[in-house]
């Protein structure tokens, strides 16, 4: 087993590896999340595509299968959010942190703190990280372009080291990681560790079903996973399919068609009146959101739930980082977050070999000391690992 690695991100989290597992709505449940925290990353539910009472089983579930601690994300904006809150704090005694994108307010996050519940929001856009900061966020987790899902259009390599040095608290690295190459240089970058969500999609322990994860394993080209705002009006990056080109190319009424039929489906998963529906939307209306993104806010958990939920991916929308396109199997998460660690503390120390002082260049030159030096940290790095 390899050992840990020691950043603000594990100490703050009480993980042994600086490896988060991002809550995918409809796939980041109870078992998904277990087997990180037992692995050693740190596992997040997502519970803004449950009920409350699925909520309920699915933390108790996690606090069966595992003695490690484990987060729950949500947003202000779903309908139960005020429900989800008070299962949080009412489990704080293992819920080390909670996870968001549109934030709760400063009182909110005040009772998480009090709580001793831990806020780590996703952002985007460097402004957006200032701004989760100044609200009271303990960590930030970074996300550019490369992530799935929605996302926004900075890189990773530009976004990362902007929100490093505009913000004091422990920054994670998200947004094309999938390997220990990756977390070695997410750590150079100076950040405290990764976040994953389509590595952790395309594992054993996924809830997916395999007719739609044979999807994930057959896409072997970046290009093919592309954001599209035909969904509910944001860029989503997602995996090119039949249903996603036909929302495309639909028009205004067939998306406004597929928007009031998405907007009914989850009112009757979420036990939303038609009365709080209509006062939801005229709400919306008042904050200056456009009538059509409103309804079309609805469309993203039904359409992702008839792929990742009922096995029928080309009648839904397929979120997905562009990493999938250069992963084929579904490893079990252990067995994920131990290659990942190994290799990156194999990486890491190559590069400390780099650092030692080295003698006259033509020496080094004739005799390759230099690569030799590296190979042999490489080598004593691997047999620590395994004793």
């Amino acid at each position: 087993m390899a050992t840990g690695l020691t950043t603000p991100l594990t100490e703050s989290l009480g993980c042994r590896h600086p490896i988060v597992q991002t809550a995918m709505g409809w796939v980041a449940d109870s078992r998904l999340v277990a087997a990180t925290s037992n692995a050693g990353g740190f596992g997040f539910l997502a519970a803004a595509t449950m009920t409350t009472e699925t909520l309920r089983r699915e933390i108790a579930a996690v606090r069966a299968a595992t003695d490690r601690a484990f987060g729950v994300n949500f947003h202000m904006f779903q309908p139960n959010a005020n429900e989800v809150i008070e299962l949080i704090l009412d489990n704080a005694d293992r819920v080390r942190a909670v996870s968001y994108g549109r934030g709760p307010s400063a009182a909110t996050i005040r009772r998480f703190k009090d709580a001793g519940v831990l806020c780590m929001p996703t952002v985007g856009a460097l402004k957006h990280a200032v701004k989760a900061v100044e609200l009271g966020a303990d960590l930030i987790t970074v996300q550019g372009a490369e992530g799935g899902g929605h996302t926004g259009a900075v890189p990773t390599t530009l976004l990362l080291p902007q929100v490093l040095d505009a913000v004091k608290v422990p920054v994670v690295a998200a947004g094309g990681f999938h390997n220990g190459r990756g977390l070695a240089a997410a750590l150079a970058y100076g950040a405290a560790g990764i976040a994953m969500g389509t590595r952790f999609l395309m594992t054993a322990e996924s809830p997916v079903p395999r007719s739609t994860l044979q999807k994930y394993i057959e896409v072997d080209d970046p290009a093919r996973i592309r954001a599209s705002t035909a969904v509910d009006g944001l860029p989503q990056r997602m995996i090119d399919n039949p249903f996603l080109r036909k929302l495309e190319q639909g028009g205004l009424l067939r998306r406004l068609f597929v928007a009031l039929f998405s907007a009914w489906r989850w009112r009757a998963h979420t036990g939303m009146s038609p009365a709080q529906m209509v006062k939801t939307f005229f709400a919306a209306l008042r904050e200056g959101d456009g009538a059509i993104q409103t309804m079309m806010a609805a469309n993203a958990p039904i359409l992702i739930q008839r792929a990742m939920v009922q096995g029928h991916p080309d009648e839904g929308v397929l979120p997905s980082g562009q990493v999938a396109a250069v992963l084929d199997t579904l490893p079990p998460v252990a067995e994920v977050i131990e290659a990942i660690v190994r290799e990156a503390q194999a990486r890491l120390a190559a590069l400390g070999a780099l650092s030692r002082p080295c003698g006259p260049p033509a020496a080094a030159s004739r005799s390759g000391e230099g690569e030799e030096a590296a190979r042999s940290a490489v080598a004593h790095a691997q047999t620590k690992e395994s004793t």
